[in-house]
C-alpha cells in the first residue's frame, strides 16, 4: 500500500467518525422525508403533464374530425353538382386527415397509459411517503426519549462531560487541600523540631543561640533579684528594737497560760459586776 492511499484511508476514516458524530438522525429523516416529498411533486407534475399532453391530443384529434367530415360533405356536394375531379380532391384530403387522426388516437393511447402509470406510480409513492412521515415521527420520537433518558443516566452516573469535569475540578481540589494540610503538618513538625526557625517569634537562632539567650536572660533576672533585695534590707542600728527582743517560740508558748489566768479573774469580776447591778 502506498502512502498515499494509506493517508486517503486515514483520511476517509477520520471524516467518517467525524461525520458520524456530528449526523443527527432525526435531522437526517427530516432530509429524507423532504426528498420524498420533493419526488413526489415531481410525480404529480409529471402526471398532470401527461395528462395535458393527452388532453391536447383529444382536442387535435377532434378538429381532425371535423375537417374530415367537412371534406366528406365537400365530397358529396361536389358529386352533386357534377365535379368529380374536387370530390375526388376533398377524398384524398381526408384519407389523409385520417391517417392523421389514427396517429393521433395512438399517441392518445400512448399518453393514457404513461398517465395511468405515473398515476399508480403517484398513489404508491403518496402510500410510501405517509407511510415514512408516520415511521420518521415514531423514530424521532423514540430517539428523543433514548437521548434524554441517556443524559439522565449519565447525569445520576456522573458519566457525563459537565458532571465529568465537575468531578474532576472536585477531586483537584480536595488533592490541592489535602497537600496543603499534609505541608503545613510538615512545617508544624519542623518547626518544633528546631529544624526550621519560626519567622513571626522574637529569639530565632538555632538551638545553642536561644539556650546562650536563655541563661543570659535568667543571670540577668538573677542580678536584678539580687539588687531588689539589697535594697529592701536596712542598718543593724536602725531596725526596730521589737524585732530584736522578739520572744522566742518557747517562750510564747510559756506565756500562753499566765493570759488565760488572767483572763479569768477579769472575766469572774465582770460576770459579779453585772449581779451588783441586777
Amino acid at each position: 500500500m502506498s502512502l498515499w492511499q494509506r493517508f486517503l484511508n486515514i483520511f476517509r476514516a477520520k471524516a467518517n467518525k467525524a461525520l458520524d458524530k456530528a449526523e443527527d438522525p432525526r435531522e437526517m429523516l427530516d432530509y429524507s422525508y423532504q426528498r420524498q416529498l420533493e419526488l413526489l411533486t415531481k410525480v404529480r407534475r409529471g402526471v398532470a403533464d401527461v395528462a395535458t399532453s393527452r388532453k391536447r391530443m383529444e382536442m387535435q384529434v377532434a378538429q381532425l374530425e371535423t375537417q374530415a367530415a367537412k371534406l366528406q360533405g365537400q365530397a358529396e356536394k361536389s358529386i352533386e353538382m357534377g365535379r368529380e375531379d374536387l370530390a375526388r380532391e376533398a377524398l384524398t384530403r381526408k384519407s389523409g386527415l385520417n391517417a392523421q387522426i389514427d396517429s393521433v388516437r395512438a399517441q392518445v393511447s400512448q399518453l393514457q397509459g404513461e398517465e395511468e402509470k405515473l398515476t399508480m406510480a403517484q398513489s404508491r409513492l403518496q402510500a410510501q411517503v405517509e407511510a415514512l412521515r408516520t415511521r420518521k415521527e415514531t423514530i424521532k420520537a423514540t430517539y428523543t426519549a433514548a437521548e434524554a433518558q441517556t443524559r439522565i443516566n449519565e447525569a445520576v452516573s456522573g458519566l457525563g462531560d459537565e458532571l465529568g469535569d465537575v468531578g474532576a475540578a472536585i477531586q483537584r481540589a480536595e488533592d490541592k487541600t489535602a497537600q496543603m494540610q499534609a505541608r503545613a503538618s510538615a512545617i508544624d513538625e519542623l518547626i518544633a523540631s528546631g529544624a526550621l526557625d519560626d519567622a513571626s517569634a522574637l529569639n530565632r537562632g538555632d538551638d545553642i543561640s536561644r539556650e546562650l539567650e536563655a541563661m543570659s536572660s535568667q543571670a540577668e533576672v538573677e542580678r536584678e533579684l539580687a539588687r531588689l533585695k539589697g535594697g529592701n534590707e536596712l542598718p543593724a542600728a536602725e531596725a526596730p528594737e521589737a524585732i530584736e527582743a522578739a520572744p522566742t517560740p518557747g517562750e510564747i508558748l510559756a506565756e500562753e497560760p499566765v493570759a488565760e489566768t488572767v483572763a479569768e479573774p477579769a472575766g469572774e469580776a465582770s460576770a459579779e459586776g453585772q449581779g451588783d447591778k441586777a
